[in-house]
């Protein structure tokens, strides 16, 4: 089926954008860091670790260690998140489209 042209031509555009949204994302690269530093995680936009920073002075207690992991990797995931959305609101915005609508 074929669209009308001025509809073709807006799908394509958002083609375009999607494909341009997925690399901003793919680009995002966080840091964060739980236990007054001690562990440090950096992630990208993905959600793929890419780094894990222990303090060897965090080893001693396990749990403790544990809680610090996940913390960072929590704080990691939501700032990935934050960028996203950001990244997402201002490309949609730009196409002048009702509030609400994504």
């Amino acid at each position: 089926m074929k669209l009308p042209g001025n509809m073709q031509a807006m799908m394509k555009q958002a083609q375009v954008m999607q494909e341009r949204l997925q690399q901003d994302i793919a680009a995002i690269r966080v840091e964060a860091s739980a236990g007054g530093g001690m562990v440090t995680v950096k992630m990208d936009g993905q959600k793929r670790c890419l780094e894990v920073k222990i303090d060897p002075e965090a080893a001693g207690d396990a749990e403790m260690l544990q809680d610090m992991v996940m913390a960072a990797f929590n704080e990691a995931a939501k700032k990935i998140d934050d960028e996203t959305s950001k990244k997402t609101s201002s490309m949609l915005g730009g196409m002048g489209l009702p509030p609400g609508m994504f």
